[in-house]
């Protein structure tokens, strides 16, 4: 017996080692994988290139890759930042190396307003005599308003145009809710405060129908006006086209109806591309893409140790150590304060860019942001410029700046603060679930009971309804925080607080619609938003940066916390669908009840 136990511990420490080098071989390995697919050689753009634009991906505002993204990211789609597409449209149009760009249309994943300066780009482009050519098996709304600028547009003999018009559909929860024996508590300001009507209707308030209405219509009148210019077909023609809802179209058609130039294959295509480059059939295109392209150096990149910083803003607005539910890049309070805090210590940065791509979020941290947005105002100017969304805490804390800058289909507004309680107390009477308990006071117990699973100690939610007092503190809770709001954004733009009351009410507007009521100052994108900063600082001369500064692949393999690797890798072991599930029941527990945010 002896010599089995010795054998059996001998055994198990032999497998414990064996282990733990396999684990350390595995790990040099990745790491080996990891950094080689993160490196990227030097590119060297060569004469008669094209430039090659995969509009078939998602587009963000900026790109933050992870060592891990290559293992888990469970999709072949493609991510690309817009500042990187515009800069690489940039330095095309400016080097002689680059005779033309290809655009390789397809479901563009991104929003109406990120579309919208890449088209201008490629209009800015084609003033420097060179061609655009777009090509797609597929077309959805977004890819065909930016290809309609090419000079010649193709889609695939057995291809289709999504060309329908535009439409939002919401799903009410109320009746699954019901059934499940939970109800929503729900707490608001503003009459067009649409986040919370799923959880409390069946179907669309009026008011939100008549926003939903206006901000749609405004959109789509701006992408059939620059669709019209560019393809000379009249407005009224095009809403003709998009009643026949021309996704189930014989391709055909498209080519009757002038929205495109030709029905060709992917080796047509190429032949296409081919005689624009008067090069023989034989020579291979010599393609440099968006990624290429940031290697190559910017001809007219001025040098000067003044800078204006751009700081990049995208995602849910929590609080810190805050999950999200909703989307997978955050902005951070606590971040984004040392962000601020340190461009406006930095001497050499005279003016700063705040690049905001936000449906808002948590109250407490878009004031925090606020507060550091405006202190850094008192020392240096800082321009606002809106992406697809500056909506609700997006524009919280947008609202201090001292321009600010949107794309015509921008959403921005939503000016309106809600919050929401769910109680489960059906629910957990059908579970079985029983409550007792002291108090010492008499609302010592709100929220306390919280129906749990037994066994696997998980809370899922309250489990008893408040009582009216209570309800009515927390009414009176989110009341002041919209009195705060309309304070910030009274302030910040000039106006009483009767005046942005009125045009409040969690309304959501576009862009165009917020110019003419003076919640922004000027239509455009990023590059008007730097001139503007430029003219407010009083330089002639200057860099631009972009923050936060991102991390070589090495540093953020070091430096990626294990929260966010776990995450990743539940993401990739569970799916992202059950993992969110996981993280809306976390949420529960940790929620900031001020949520300032905008729902589509």
């Amino acid at each position: 017996m002896k010599n089995f136990f010795q054998m059996l511990l001998a055994s198990t420490l032999g497998v414990i080692i064996a282990s733990v080098l396999l684990t350390v071989v595995s790990f040099i390995f990745f790491i080996g994988i990891a950094a080689s697919l993160g490196s990227s050689k030097g590119y060297v753009l060569q004469n008669e290139s094209v430039l090659k634009i995969n509009l078939n991906s998602v587009i963000t505002d900026r790109v933050q890759a992870s060592p891990f993204d290559f293992l888990f990211s469970g999709s072949s789609i493609e991510t690309y930042g817009l500042n990187d597409i515009l800069s690489a449209i940039k330095k095309a149009k400016d080097n002689d190396k680059i005779k033309g760009i290809f655009l390789n249309a397809g479901m563009m994943s991104s929003g109406y307003a990120t579309a919208e300066p890449i088209r201008k780009a490629l209009l800015d482009f084609k003033e420097s005599g060179k061609w655009v050519i777009a090509s797609g098996e597929n077309f959805n709304h977004r890819s065909y308003y930016v290809a309609s600028v090419a000079d010649s547009i193709f889609i695939n003999p057995q291809g289709a145009m999504d060309f329908r018009g535009l439409a939002t559909s919401i799903q009410f929860n109320k009746g699954i809710y019901e059934k499940w024996g939970i109800e929503m508590q729900v707490y608001k300001v503003g009459t067009y405060k649409s986040a919370v009507e799923p959880d409390i209707l069946d179907k669309m308030s009026d008011a939100n129908r008549e926003q939903t209405i206006s901000y749609l219509n405004d959109i789509w009148s701006t992408m059939l006006k620059g669709i019209s210019e560019s393809r000379d077909i009249s407005v009224e023609q095009l809403n003709r086209y998009a009643d026949e809802c021309l996704m189930f179209t014989a391709p055909e058609k498209l080519l009757e109806y002038r929205l495109v130039d030709g029905l060709r294959y992917g080796d047509e295509i190429e032949t296409c591309v081919k005689n624009k480059l008067k090069v023989d059939s034989d020579e291979k295109v010599k393609y440099a893409s968006v990624t290429d392209m940031q290697s190559v150096p910017d001809a007219k990149k001025k040098s000067s140790s003044d800078k204006i910083a751009i700081l990049y803003a995208e995602g849910e607005i929590v609080d810190d150590g805050m999950p999200s539910i909703y989307s997978q890049t955050l902005i951070t309070a606590k971040e984004y304060v040392k962000e601020l805090n340190k461009l406006k210590d930095d001497e050499h940065v005279k003016a700063v860019v705040f690049r905001v791509n936000s449906p808002g979020g948590s109250g407490y941290a878009s004031e925090q942001i606020h507060h550091a947005v405006e202190a850094l105002r008192k020392v240096k100017p800082v321009v606002v410029s809106m992406g697809t969304y500056a909506a609700s805490g997006g524009y919280y804390i947008s609202c201090c700046a001292n321009k600010i800058v949107a794309e015509p289909t921008t959403l921005t507004g939503s000016i309106g603060v809600f919050g929401r309680i769910p109680n489960g107390a059906q629910l957990a009477k059908r579970m079985g679930a029983t409550y007792d308990g002291v108090s010492t006071n008499k609302h010592s117990n709100v929220a306390g009971d919280v129906l749990s699973i037994p066994l696997l100690g998980i809370g899922l939610l309250p489990a008893r309804p408040l009582n009216s007092e209570e309800s009515a503190m927390i009414q009176a809770y989110i009341e002041r925080f919209y009195d705060v709001f309309l304070t910030r954004v009274s302030e910040g733009r000039g106006k009483t607080k009767p005046v942005v009351d009125a045009i409040g009410q969690g309304r959501v507007w576009t862009g165009r619609q917020a110019l003419q009521l003076g919640l922004v100052d000027e239509l455009g994108g990023i590059d008007t938003a730097i001139q503007s900063a430029a003219e407010l600082a009083g330089l002639d001369k200057y860099d631009t940066d972009e923050y936060p500064v991102q991390k070589d692949f090495l540093t953020t393999l070091l430096e990626e916390s294990s929260e966010n690797a776990s995450i990743r890798f539940l993401k990739g072991w569970m799916g992202t669908d059950i993992y969110n599930q996981k993280q809306l029941l976390k949420t529960w527990r940790n929620y900031d009840y001020r949520q300032a945010i905008m729902a589509e």
